[in-house]
């Protein structure tokens, strides 16, 4: 068969993404800062656009208003597309609603510039710990030694390394700094008693516990500390400590000579103690909070408003659009680059106006469906998915999860991402939906109203769901209870 090239013609449908489409989807993705920083940006960047001053009359409106009066200027088909691709820009918002499935669209890209808010800068544990070893009366040596020290303590204050692992590291800069200076002398090493001292050095710093290698020791430090040496409570953690982590009162009293209720209580004054005495100067990501949407209660009723005061108020620039009625000043160049201009501008006013009436609607359907949360509290919240979401207000589901992702409501219960009112659930006796935050809260209030004396196990508490309509099976109260934190009831029992 003799081979070679051909060619063939084949008539098919393929749906092209516009740009503008991908940014559509942007804008709903973005929280209310990076948004911010993204209208000021196309601002700079578009002469057709201006900023509406605080001072104009009419300042939600003028958006809007702009828009309409610029319907008489159209602009003219962009040179070289076509016509699929430009029927894409007046249908932009049916493709964007229906989440862009048809055609197999792709996922979209995330090529927005990022922008992160600058923090003040704060002084971390290394700092603090490196001020006080400032004022230690030690040799250069010793200071090298203890700078090694310093690298190997993680957030929580512990020494994540062993004494051998910080040997070995600071000997080879030693031998590495020997090499380089051509050196013939024997440099002289670190020593395991040089190691051993330095540690020594290290946990008597601030904040008490700093540098202990578990902690047991982390407890014993502050203990010595606080001058309980010799107490019931330091010789519990010495002794005793496989029991005081297993709540084994009883054995523990065994080994200590004392009676069962007397360990509990020197427990108590361990509970009291930093197990992480690290984390109160670990430095915080440093980023605020602003909620994209505002509830109130109103006259009985709640209301949603959108909080972007502080968003840039953009119109199309009046000079501009006299200078772009006359066609004829310009060359076939200039007018593709003033058209396209023109169009960007007017898109994106609509997409800005589209984003606010979609995140409106997400968040009233929300509001409704969770009433019972904003009256009675966490008991109240009911199982919501992303898909009972779009389904009632005629969107995809890709849309609500695009508007969900990183906002926040600033509501009469507190600031809440908006994820928080969706989750799972359970069907009650009367068939009546309830959500599993709402199951943990009840556990959680079940355990903290319990008889410290004789706690409730999760056969107690699936019982007492029962009586209120709700049935749970032992190992989901179980898996419940793990991730709220609570402990085993054995180990929550007071003697």
């Amino acid at each position: 068969m003799k081979g070679g090239m051909q060619q063939s013609a084949r008539l098919g449908q393929e749906l092209r993404a516009n740009p503008r489409l991908y940014q559509a989807m942007d804008m709903l993705y973005m929280p209310l800062l990076d948004l911010q920083q993204h209208l000021k940006q196309e601002l700079l960047q578009n002469p057709f656009l201006e900023l509406v001053e605080e001072d104009e009359e009419e300042i939600v409106e003028s958006a809007s208003v702009e828009l309409a009066e610029s319907q008489s200027v159209e602009p003219e088909p962009e040179q070289g597309l076509p016509a699929e691709e430009r029927e894409d820009d007046s249908r932009w918002e049916e493709i964007l609603l229906d989440g862009m499935e048809s055609g197999g669209m792709p996922e979209p890209r995330d090529d927005r510039e990022p922008y992160e808010p600058v923090t003040v800068e704060s002084r971390g544990l290394d700092d603090h710990l490196r001020d006080q070893v400032a004022l230690l009366d030690l040799s250069e040596r010793d200071r090298l030694l203890a700078e090694e020290f310093i690298g190997n303590i993680n957030e929580d204050g512990y020494l994540a390394a062993s004494l051998d692992d910080i040997l070995h590291g600071i000997n080879e800069v030693l031998l590495r700094a020997a090499e380089a200076e051509d050196e013939e002398r024997e440099v002289p090493l670190f020593t395991a008693a040089d190691a051993q001292r330095m540690l020594t050095v290290m946990q008597t710093l601030d904040p008490p516990g700093i540098a202990a290698r578990d902690l047991k020791e982390c407890l014993a430090l502050q203990l010595t500390a606080a001058n309980l040496t010799g107490t019931l409570a330091e010789r519990l953690v010495v002794e005793a400590f496989p029991e005081l982590v297993a709540h084994k009162w009883a054995e523990a009293a065994r080994k200590l000579g004392c009676t069962p209720a007397e360990a509990q209580s020197a427990a108590d004054a361990l509970a009291r103690l930093n197990p992480k005495p690290g984390r109160a100067f670990s430095e915080g990501d440093g980023n605020y909070v602003v909620p994209d949407l505002i509830v109130e209660k109103i006259d009985g009723q709640y209301l949603v408003f959108t909080n972007d005061h502080n968003l840039p108020r953009l119109r199309l620039s009046r000079s501009y659009q006299e200078i772009a009625r006359d066609k004829k000043r310009f060359d076939a160049e200039h007018k593709e680059f003033i058209t396209s201009r023109l169009s960007a501008a007017q898109w994106l006013i609509q997409a800005i106006e589209q984003r606010r009436q979609t995140m409106l609607k997400v968040m009233h359907f929300i509001v409704d469906r969770q009433r019972d949360f904003f009256e009675k509290g966490v008991q109240g919240l009911k199982p919501l998915t992303l898909r009972e979401v779009a389904d009632a207000i005629g969107m995809h589901e890709s849309t609500i999860s695009r508007v969900t992702n990183e906002k926040f409501a600033q509501t009469p219960r507190g600031v809440l991402p908006l994820k928080f009112f969706f989750s799972s659930g359970l069907k009650s006796a009367d068939g009546e939906d309830v959500s599993a935050r709402g199951i943990k809260a009840t556990i959680e209030k079940l355990v903290a109203d319990e008889d410290p004396k004789r706690p409730l196990t999760d056969d107690a508490i699936v019982k007492l769901l029962a009586k209120d309509g709700l049935s749970i099976a032992r190992r989901t109260v179980a898996k419940y209870r793990d991730e709220l934190g609570i402990l085993k009831a054995q180990m929550r029992k007071r003697l």
